[in-house]
This record gives structure tokens, sequence and C-alpha cells, in this order.
């Protein structure tokens, strides 16, 4: 799936992702380890797919892209946490 797309996908369908993407991962690694798949290839895709999804989840918990309405309006300095201001505070 291309990062692109996978921006535009809501939080739930992103966990959704994740998971099915992380189960064909477990499958094809199964496969390979009793030699009926050699599949390195589409090891490494699926490997890269997880980390690109878990790069937009975080993104979006940092609000940095993909933000929702609400996080943006922080994204804009709208309306900033109790915590961003504290910046080095103990």
């Amino acid at each position: 799936m291309e990062l692109e797309k996978m921006r535009n996908l809501s939080d739930d369908e992103l966990v959704h992702q994740e998971k099915t993407t992380s189960e064909q991962l477990f499958r094809l690694r199964f496969q390979v380890s009793m030699g009926q798949n050699d599949g390195v290839k589409k090891l490494r895709q699926l490997r890269k797919e997880i980390a690109q999804i878990k790069t937009v989840a975080k993104e979006r918990e940092l609000g940095i892209r993909g933000a929702s309405k609400d996080t943006a309006k922080d994204v804009a300095g709208e309306t900033v946490p109790a915590a961003a201001g504290k910046k080095g505070a103990r």
C-alpha cells in the first residue's frame, strides 16, 4: 500500500491494516522457515509496510501530519495543551 493511501485511512482502518500486515508477515515467515517459500522480497515489503503504518500512527499521535480537525487547531496555535508550554519544566 502506498504511503499517501495510508495517510488517508482512519485510525481504525490503520490499526486493522497493521494487524493484517503483521499476520501476513507471520505466515510468510512460517512458510520460509518450513522451506515452502523463498519470499525474501515479500518479507522486506511487509516489514516496510508495517514500519510505514506505525510511522503514520505516530505522526497522528504527535500531531505532525494527517491530524484530525481538533489536532490541526493545536498545531496552528489556537488551542495549546497545558503540557506543551512547559518545555524543560520538572
